[in-house]
Parts: C-alpha cells; structure tokens; sequence
C-alpha cells in the first residue's frame, strides 16, 4: 500500500491529470490518471503541484530584528549597514535563535523548504555562525538550511577577517562567502576574490559572493569570479549574488561578460524586492531599475535564480517568506511578462535555486523527495499572479503545514456566491 496518493494534479512543465505515488519518502510513481490504495489520498482538482519553494539567498542572522536598534529611516543599503553595526554589539545567541526559528515557521507555511542564509563572519566571536548552526540542527527535519561564511565587513578590509572565516568553515559552515566591492580598493577585492576561491578549492566547497551590489558600472569583480571559477575548475560550484552594477553597464562590454559568466558555469541569484529599493538611490530622475540583467543573462545560458534577500530587517521592513512576491517582482522589474517569461520566473524560486543550492533529491520525477507544494492555482502564471494560497505542503512524504482554501464571499444579485479570481 502507498503511503499518500495525489490525483488529478497539474505539474509546472504542463502536464495535467497527474497521480503522484509516494512510498516513505519518495516519489515512487508519477503517472496520468493512476488509482492505487494509498493511507491518504489527496485530490487535487487540477491544481498546482509544485516543487518546494527554494531561497538561494538570505540573510537569517539579520532577519526580523526591523527596528532594532532604530528604523532605517533613508531605507538605503549604507544606513542598513549602519544600524546592523549598531545592532551587532546587542545581539545574543538567544535572539538570533528565536527570530530564525520563527522565520522558519514562515517559511513552511509558504511551502519554502530549502533556504542559502549568508552569516555574518566580521565578529571574532562567530556567536551568529554558532547560533545559526544551532538553528541548522533544529530544522534539519523540515528545511534544507545552506550556511555561507560572509565576511560582510570585507575579508581583507576587517582584521581577522580571513582566519574568522576559516574558522566558520571549520565549524561546519557549508558555503565560502565574499562581498569583493565592498573592499578597500577595486585591486583588493580582485585579491578577495582569488583568495577565497582558493580556500573554497582546497576544502572542497561551493562559492556564492555578494558580487558588485552597487550602481557603479566600473564594479566588475563578476568577471574576476568567472575567471577565477574557471582557473581554478570550479564550474558549476560558484555563484554570484546581486550583479546590480551590470544594469548600469555599456552593452559593448555586457555583450564581453555574458559569454564569459555562461562558460565559467557561475550561476547569478537576482533579488528583485532588495535590488529596486535600494539601487538607484543617488538617481534623480529617470532612475534605474538596478536589477541585474535576468533575461539576456537566461539566453546566454545561465542558471539564474531569485533570491528573498531580507525580510523586516536593516535593509528591508516588508516580507513575509513569500518567494511568489519574489517572482511577482522579477517578472515586472525585468518586464518578463511573456508566457514563457512568467514561467522562468517560477523556475527562479524553484528549479534554478535548487542547481544554485546543488539540492539532492529536488523535483517531481521518480525517485525524488516526496517534498512538494499544492497551490490553489491551475499553473505557474496563474500562481505568480495571485501569489496563490499554499493549500499543503510536504515535506519527504509527511504533510507540514496547511492552508484553507481563499475565497471570496459575494453578495451581489444574480452573481457566484464565492470567487477565487481564477481566469475563467
């Protein structure tokens, strides 16, 4: 006997009318129309059945502490900064647990089940490191948590800065971290690039740096990353985070970098909601978008996937652990409002993250994690549009969250009692 049997599903690729077999943890069967004796079965009517949502970029250390110790009242990256180094000398371990923890239970709720938290790495204490492995631990059961050591004072430019982010890694932390321009000079966040993909090669380890987060078009450490990525034959394994100073470069030499970025195999995480709201902050008008450039990076045949970034915290007082908000932004920032387009953005917080994140047993095929997201939406677009209700969420074959159904109730004459905004 099965152990869940999903019917009458509609899956991201198009296919509808699909029965998903689970036995334990896997997927055992996946076919059309399949009727098997199963503990539970769950009929879909012809909604969404979705891989988990996945986050390739987060800040859980930071997240949840907006206000603490004061608001950022200007809402740009450099007053972020500053209050979160007001904010570090307050933190405890305790805090830090509690708000991740609570974060997490967001997180679930929204079917997000594999999260890539960056952690800062500047304090020689490494107490959110500590704390955040802690939090690693506790939601192992439900959430594939990815730790990066982030020297987010700079590597070079704080003391200490490389042997504490070895030290990180010693501990346990999954992922090599860097922040090139946020060095002392354009020549020490090359340096800074080169080092810590060294140290990534030597251990063995994948690479994902907060890469040219600036409006400036001379901030090119993605190409150095590139370079590096291939030097040292990390393909596939290196990932660069942000990339907003390429919307504001000359297309002669963007038309140079996007073939070099698809040969090195380093994939590009945009995070739509962070990127409008804090780049172009010194613009008059017209002002830039500063998203990088999703679309011409997706033609040149590179992975690209959508990060949340923040949530209520320094840099960002809104969001709620929704990576379809994430999507819903990216389609109209990068005017991705084709059918196709709206379907990469989809792919930007499912597929694509999880090869960003290099998730094991990700996706709806035989054999996969019996992991996967019921949305009260019909296909990708639709569930975009709505940012649709999470009806059920799975985790390895065991339901963990649930959500009852939105409708509207009409009281109008000759008119349906209850909408669901659906297109007729």
């Amino acid at each position: 006997m099965l152990d869940l049997l999903i019917q009458n599903a509609a899956l991201p690729d198009g296919r509808s009318n699909m029965s998903i077999a689970v036995r334990g943890e896997k997927i055992v069967e996946l076919s059309a129309g399949l009727d098997a004796p199963a503990r539970d079965v769950v009929d879909a009517h012809g909604r969404l059945l979705s891989p988990p949502f996945v986050d390739a970029h987060f800040h859980m250390d930071a997240t949840l502490s907006y206000g603490l110790p004061r608001v950022n009242a200007s809402g740009t990256l450099l007053e972020g900064i500053a209050v979160w180094g007001e904010l570090k000398p307050l933190l405890t371990a305790e805090a830090i647990i509690e708000r991740a923890l609570t974060y997490c239970d967001w997180a679930v709720a929204r079917g997000l089940l594999a999260i890539r938290s960056h952690v800062d790495t500047s304090d020689p204490s490494l107490m959110a490191v500590d704390a955040l492995l802690a939090v690693k631990k506790q939601v192992a059961p439900y959430i594939d948590l990815q730790l990066v050591a982030f020297p987010q004072d700079g590597v070079l430019r704080s003391p200490g800065g490389v042997d504490n982010l070895k030290r990180a890694l010693d501990k346990g932390v999954d992922v090599v971290g860097g922040i090139p321009h946020f060095e002392r000079t354009s020549e020490q966040g090359a340096t800074s690039v080169k080092l810590l993909c060294e140290i990534a090669a030597e251990r063995g380890l994948l690479v994902d740096m907060h890469c040219d987060e600036s409006d400036d078009p001379l901030s090119r450490h993605i190409e150095t990353l590139a370079f590096e990525a291939q030097r040292l034959g990390l393909q596939g394994r290196v990932n660069g985070s942000h990339c907003t100073s390429m919307h504001s470069m000359d297309n002669y030499y963007v038309s140079k970098l996007l073939p070099l970025i698809a040969e090195s195999g380093v994939s590009v995480i945009a995070n739509p909601l962070i990127n409008i709201t804090l780049q172009g902050r010194h613009d008059t008008y017209p002002k830039r978008r500063g998203m990088t450039r999703v679309p011409e990076l997706m033609a040149a045949g590179v992975n690209v996937a959508f990060g949340h970034d923040c949530v209520m915290d320094p840099w960002y007082g809104m969001g709620s652990g929704d990576m379809l908000e994430v999507a819903h932004m990216g389609l109209h920032v990068a005017q991705m409002t084709s059918q196709q387009g709206i379907r990469d953005c989809f792919d930007a917080v499912t597929t694509n993250a999880a090869k960003v994140m290099h998730l094991q047993g990700y996706g709806l095929e035989v054999g996969c994690d019996a992991s996967f997201v019921l949305l009260q939406a019909r296909d990708p677009v639709e569930a975009i549009r709505l940012r649709a209700n999470r009806l059920k969420v799975w985790r390895k074959g065991k339901l963990v969250a649930e959500t009852p159904e939105v409708m509207a109730r009409l009281q109008l004459a000759g008119r349906p009692e209850a909408i669901g905004f659906s297109h007729p």
